[in-house]
């Protein structure tokens, strides 16, 4: 059970140091606040969680196999792309009216940064067809496969959410130079294309 562990936890490793939009949105984030940097993350592992209780109960494998209800969550995802997209890249608009000090943002809501990392993790078909296909690789055998599953599911989530916290307590390191007008407008401006683009490839994808 030990080696099974740390062969999971070291997949966990790979999978979180895999940039994807998680990641673009949480550094977004951060970029506002600390705050909102870590309740962007936890909404983001509270879907990472909850894909894995769903993959445990074998409901992942209905949208694996319904090509519309893939294709509606696929279509949703890329909304939500497009939207957080354009909002990054709205806020680097609004930067060239700053001045050339420090660029402060309004602090959004608690609930508006946990609901922003939750929504991009739940709108992700991929990620559903993923914690499906990732999980049961990690049961051992002979060991009761739902209990197991939701286990490594919350343990997944727990990992990534020290990992990921990481990234928040980095760039509120940097926040001096980072909440520079010039440099924030930049960093909108990266990371605003980055889920524009993101959002285009999920929704030309078949």
């Amino acid at each position: 059970m030990l080696s099974t562990l740390a062969a999971f936890l070291g997949a966990c490793l790979l999978i979180a140091a895999s940039p994807g939009p998680s990641t673009v949105l949480i550094i977004k984030q951060s970029l506002r606040s600390k705050r909102s940097g870590f309740l962007t993350v936890l909404g983001n592992e509270t879907g990472v969680f909850v894909w894995g209780v769903v993959a445990a109960l074998g409901l992942t494998a209905l949208l694996a196999a319904s090509q519309i209800a893939y294709d509606v969550l696929r279509i949703v995802g890329a909304v939500v792309l497009v939207v957080f997209g354009a909002q990054a890249l709205w806020n680097a608009r609004r930067a060239k009216g700053a001045s050339a000090g420090s660029w402060e943002t309004p602090e959004k809501s608690g609930w508006a940064s946990y609901r922003g990392g939750l929504l991009l993790n739940l709108a992700n078909p991929k990620a559903a067809i993923f914690a499906m296909s990732f999980l049961p690789q990690f049961v051992p055998a002979g060991a009761p496969q739902l209990p197991t599953m939701v286990g490594l599911a919350a343990l997944w989530a727990v990992f990534e959410i020290g990992y990921y916290g990481l990234y928040v307590w980095f760039v509120s390191r940097l926040k001096g130079v980072l909440s520079r007008a010039g440099v924030r407008r930049r960093l909108e401006q990266v990371s605003g294309g980055v889920l524009l683009l993101l959002g285009a490839r999920l929704a030309l994808e078949g």
